[in-house]
């Protein structure tokens, strides 16, 4: 019988779980001593429940990376930077999938390994449409014609936001009195709101998961312009339609900047085991780890080397080389510790503008006030 027990929190679905499972039962059968327990939580209960609070009751933890500066801030989980091997934290570096190494980095601390990446790609039912849209006034007609499909639950359309914003002009939390400036944030809601206003108002109750399942096991919906991308629904045998994925559309002459995702490995400061958690935490984020059992088991790597494997590619129909210049040319959210409140609530007064076709300025001005109140306040969840 195992001697040391680890516990580790994930989310639930097969890309968050399953290859934590196979690296845990292989580092148990090279380590007999040690016993892994996975438990997995739904992205809501993420939100509902402080993530340092978890750090009391499990020794690894995969979490978001806009979670960081309250990790800086309550020292709950290690700098891993402490613990790692200065070569080993130098590939993982120079592996970075876009700015998946940098987000788990902050006050000089490496608060997590980038152990998944993901971002909102365009994806598509390659035997129901075979060129997808290259431009917005492209994905509007799809629109028009019922089927797309598009996450539209408040933490996405907040991710999407920030996109539009980007595409204006502007990029968002340049200063600590407002996300944007008025001029460029009504532009992106009156943007957006073309879009949401012609798809089929279930996706207000669609997070990308759900936008993946519906695409993946129905004909109704063809494309999705911008969802966080999942390797998962592009192998064969995982649902029932295949899933392709593409770069975004174009709008004002290029591509949309979409906002990076993905998640990291933490080891609790908690812990009783911290050596034994940090030595599995290495594993489970090596490159050839990475890029073999982690891949192969459903995962998405936050290993570069993995998104380039032939391999990896081949199993996924080219999803890593689909979306890696999307991952590349990422944008990464801020991650002060108190972000995550803004991040919990701003996207309610947003979706509800979007839904009901309200009043831009005043969801602008609500989103500015609760921005103003996360400067000062903590908060904690996943996005994926």
């Amino acid at each position: 019988m195992a001697s040391i027990i680890l516990n580790g929190i994930t989310w639930g679905h097969s890309r968050g779980i399953t290859p934590l499972l196979a690296i845990g039962q292989r580092y148990s059968e090279l380590h007999p001593e040690v016993e892994i327990r996975w438990k997995k939580r739904s992205l809501q209960e993420f939100a509902d429940f402080p993530i340092e609070k978890l750090t009391e009751a499990y020794d690894l933890l995969i979490i978001d990376h806009p979670w960081v500066g309250c990790a800086a801030a309550t020292h709950c989980v290690l700098p891993l930077n402490e613990y790692l091997p200065s070569d080993y934290l130098q590939d993982q570096a120079n592996n970075s999938v876009g700015a998946s190494y940098e987000s788990y980095v902050y006050n000089g601390s490496l608060w997590a390994l980038p152990i998944d990446a993901a971002t909102p790609a365009a994806s598509y039912r390659k035997d129901l449409l075979p060129q997808p849209p290259q431009t917005w006034d492209e994905l509007l007609q799809l629109a028009k014609a019922g089927k797309v499909a598009v996450p539209g639950i408040p933490i996405d359309v907040l991710m999407h936001f920030y996109s539009f914003c980007i595409s204006f002009g502007a990029t968002p939390f340049a200063n600590e009195y407002e996300v944007i400036d008025t001029a460029t944030g009504v532009q992106a809601i009156e943007c957006m709101q073309q879009l949401y206003s012609l798809v089929d108002r279930r996706m207000f109750d669609c997070n990308p998961i759900a936008v993946a399942e519906l695409m993946s096991s129905t004909n109704d919906f063809w494309y999705c312009p911008f969802a966080y991308a999942y390797s998962n629904y592009s192998r064969a045998g995982f649902a029932k339609y295949l899933l392709h994925y593409a770069d975004v559309v174009a709008l004002n002459g290029k591509q949309l900047q979409t906002t990076i995702g993905g998640t990291g490995l933490s080891v609790s400061a908690f812990s009783q085991h911290k050596s034994v958690a940090v030595d599995v935490a290495k594993m489970m984020v090596d490159g050839e780890m990475q890029r073999t059992m982690y891949m192969q088991h459903g995962g998405q790597p936050g290993h570069r080397s993995a998104w380039t494997d032939a391999t990896a590619n081949e199993l996924t129909n080219g999803f890593f080389n689909a979306v890696l210049p999307v991952m590349d040319n990422g944008y990464m959210r801020p991650r002060y510790n108190g972000y995550l409140h803004f991040q919990d609530h701003a996207g309610t007064p947003l979706r509800t503008c979007l839904m009901d076709n309200g009043d831009p300025a005043k969801a602008l001005q609500l989103m500015n006030e609760l921005y103003r109140q996360s400067i000062h306040q903590n908060s904690t969840s996943l996005s994926v």
